[in-house]
């Protein structure tokens, strides 16, 4: 899980374009929910599928469900694995089917990589990308409330450029530049693409410390401001968090209420992470054995669920 700081918000952000089937303005938000991570880890760990219900009873409305690529398709470039997709698919229902019928963005979580090869630089081909996400699409082409997350937090690309000819293949926006509004969904417009913004709250925004020690509203502010400057576009915060302290709950309660705010332009925010991890994990919002919710969940994120 590698993300931004504050002041890299627009060098160096991962930022990404997510194609969905259908968009009127501001016709999702606003969402608020959860990082549902599993699929992600390897072969074998898969997000425990009751905890879809067990957030969606709190008013979660969308899930963010991360995937490795090297398990959605094991060899470079060749066609799903059908067993593999068949429990995928068995969760990604699960989260389609709770009660508040929640959106579900599918997270392609390969940091622009295939086995350390960056697409279209060395590595996969811009072809090979194209064809994973054809695939995906082909499967979910009939569910309305998906969303396509191209890519993770695309890092150290060493010709931008060329890589927006890669994500531009998968209707993909890695980072902004002032190129970035040029980009444009199947249809060749921009109606059906949102950016998706990480963004932590500890001193070196990496999401690794328990204590935080800044809400980012700053930063979503310019965010805003930004998207009205390229035509009132829209964006998702689809990692943020921190651990069950004070500073954290204070700090996370702070930004998910400004995002809650402003929903015409951030239509809102995924929480990192439930699903497979630990509760003893440093971000944990996986529910405890005995049912009960992480601190930070219940007082800083249930307050600002839609």
């Amino acid at each position: 899980m590698k993300c931004i700081a504050i002041s890299l918000l627009f060098a160096a952000a991962a930022v990404n374009a997510l194609p969905r089937n259908t968009r009127t303005s501001n016709a999702i938000g606003p969402l608020g929910g959860v990082n549902m991570a599993g699929y992600d880890f390897g072969a074998g760990v898969i997000p425990p599928v009751g905890q879809y219900a067990h957030f969606a009873a709190q008013g979660v409305n969308i899930f963010r469900i991360p995937f490795s690529w090297n398990l959605m398709t094991p060899t470079l470039g060749g066609s799903i694995d059908g067993t593999w997709f068949s429990t995928f698919d068995k969760t990604v229902q699960a989260a389609l089917s709770s009660s508040t019928s929640p959106y579900v963005i599918l997270d392609l979580h390969n940091y622009a990589r295939w086995n350390g090869g960056i697409i279209g630089q060395g590595g996969p081909t811009n072809a090979q990308f194209a064809n994973v996400w054809s695939q995906i699409a082909k499967k979910y082409a009939s569910q309305s409330k998906i969303i396509f997350g191209i890519m993770n937090e695309p890092h150290d690309i060493p010709s931008i450029p060329d890589w927006a000819a890669s994500v531009q293949a998968a209707v993909k926006v890695p980072l902004p530049s002032p190129d970035l509004a040029a980009l444009t969904d199947p249809a060749g417009g921009t109606s059906q693409l949102i950016f998706d913004v990480h963004q932590y709250l500890d001193s070196n925004g990496s999401g690794s410390s328990t204590e935080c020690v800044k809400d980012n509203v700053d930063v979503l502010t310019t965010l805003v401001a930004w998207l009205k400057s390229i035509g009132n576009r829209q964006a998702l915060l689809s990692e943020t968090g921190g651990g069950s302290t004070a500073s954290c709950e204070k700090y996370l309660d702070s930004e998910l209420a400004y995002v809650k705010a402003n929903s015409e332009y951030i239509v809102g925010f995924t929480v990192w992470a439930a699903g497979s991890f630990d509760t003893t994990y440093n971000l944990t919002v996986t529910p405890n054995a005995n049912g009960s919710d992480q601190p930070i969940w219940t007082d800083a994120v249930v307050p600002n669920l839609p």
